[in-house]
């Protein structure tokens, strides 16, 4: 294990083998962190032209075999794929410096956001700034969801999963985690009687040119490990995940906001199948409707925040975390239990993602290619598709319109917006927006900035 933490022997992709120190990895994860803008597709493609083309640390094929392997936990992917690289490198010293330093950057810019935001939305510059923000990330959540579905929908069996998810989030009400659980089944089932139409997850070796290096590389990486010791790992991370959850219900009981903040993330924290935009639909009407912490247009603030600064993209959950506890703050300093509220946010969001490398990664190799492994994850990213068309419609109502009422029908949730509260200058935006990002191709920051830059002078010369 010690020699392990200082240096890691590794086969790139040419014949001579390489050493890597632990502190060049410590700083090229550090230098990743700084860089990852651009969510998970931007981060993935950083660290696959960091690692794999300049560094040649690690093989195409070996690459896209860590990725599948992420892509199918719940939990932010890109984030855990350094973390598993990581670990390859220098074990369990390599993947928590990985992972701590891909989260760290970004969480520290959001916890100072967070309080500027808490503090001072009412300004009128900081308001009017994002009100332009607000319109720009409805495009943004739209070309994501063309993107996922282009990925995710190849036939009519993957439209019917994605148009039912949709139809039970929007309309029903079903919770997040039982469409997740029964898009699985459904790909389960459907792989084993038409297994040509539930399968996205190439079988094994057919990754890229260097498939048997990789292969080797693999079996290096999967040392031996006892069944005992991954119970011994999961158990240890199980204590490190929920321990401040404890902690934190012993000292103010299982209802008040701090316990209710640990126990939400962490259930998020193992249903968030599908990338950040899946669950934000889930987390976005759960924190506005039931427990009451932001409105509908923070919560759009706060995507506009996490989509402009480096790390995951789930970063967001931070900033959620930050105003539920700035809001309910039991006596304490507001800004001291916006920060407890944001640090216990990231913990239970983030913590797990060790687990899940730590534990399945020695096993990854016995998961690729199997085919009812493959076609269950098919139909969870099909679901996720009409997940994130509901977060797509719902962000839409909240940004066209200033008034928007949920009613209860016989069972269905409609949501009813007033015609007459129609925003036209944040139609016109989110629609200029999605047209430089779509036609033109303009980068995401550049258009969140321009559409700031537009939404503050309107908003403060002609409103």
């Amino acid at each position: 294990m010690t020699g392990a933490m200082n240096e890691a022997r590794i086969t790139p992709v040419g014949d001579a083998a390489q050493r890597v120190s632990f502190r060049e990895a410590f700083l090229v994860w550090l230098k990743i962190g700084f860089l990852s803008f651009g969510g998970p597709a931007g981060q993935i493609a950083l660290m696959h032209r960091i690692l794999v083309d300049e560094k040649k640390w690690i093989g195409e094929a070996r690459f896209l075999h860590a990725l599948n392997y992420c892509m199918v936990l719940p939990g932010p992917e890109a984030q855990q794929l350094a973390t598993y690289v990581g670990w390859m490198l220098h074990r369990t010293a390599g993947g928590l410096a990985a992972g701590i330093l891909f989260v760290v950057p970004g969480a520290i810019v959001i916890l100072a956001l967070s309080a500027i935001y808490a503090g001072f939305q009412k300004v009128p510059l900081v308001e009017a700034l994002f009100f332009g923000i607000k319109a720009a990330v409805l495009a943004v959540v739209i070309e994501a969801l063309l993107r996922i579905s282009r990925r995710a929908l190849k036939n009519a069996w993957m439209y019917a999963i994605a148009a039912a998810a949709f139809v039970g989030i929007f309309f029903l009400d079903i919770p997040f985690p039982i469409i997740v659980v029964a898009a699985g089944i459904i790909g389960y089932l459907g792989g084993r009687w038409r297994p040509e139409r539930f399968t996205v997850v190439k079988p094994h070796g057919a990754a890229g040119a260097d498939a048997p290096r990789a292969a080797e590389l693999a079996h290096d990486a999967r040392a031996p490990v006892s069944a005992a010791s991954t119970v011994a790992t999961i158990l240890i991370w199980l204590a490190v995940w929920l321990a401040p959850v404890a902690a934190v219900w012993a000292a103010l009981g299982w209802s008040n906001p701090f316990t209710e903040i640990g126990k939400f993330f962490s259930t998020m924290a193992v249903v968030t199948f599908g990338g950040a935009y899946a669950v934000l639909a889930y987390v976005a009407q759960e924190a506005v409707a039931t427990y009451g912490w932001l409105s509908p247009g923070e919560m759009l603030d706060g995507l506009g925040l996490a989509e402009t600064t480096p790390g995951p993209l789930i970063l967001v959950l931070e900033y959620v975390g930050f105003l539920a506890g700035f809001r309910h703050p039991l006596g304490l300093n507001p800004y001291f239990a916006g920060t407890l509220g944001a640090a216990l946010t990231v913990w239970v969001t983030f913590v797990p993602s060790f687990l899940f490398i730590f534990a399945g990664a020695p096993y990854v190799e016995r998961t690729r290619g199997l085919q009812g492994f493959s076609a269950a994850l098919s139909g969870i990213t099909a679901a996720v598709v009409g997940v994130v068309l509901n977060l797509t419609v719902w962000f839409a109502l909240n940004v066209v319109f200033a008034k928007v009422e949920t009613l209860r029908w016989h069972g269905l949730r409609l949501y009813l917006p007033e015609l007459a509260s129609i925003e036209w200058a944040s139609l016109v935006l989110a629609a200029a927006a999605l047209v430089a990002m779509l036609r033109f191709k303009v980068g995401m920051l550049l258009t969140l900035a321009a559409a700031a830059a537009l939404g503050a002078i309107y908003h403060l010369a002609l409103r």
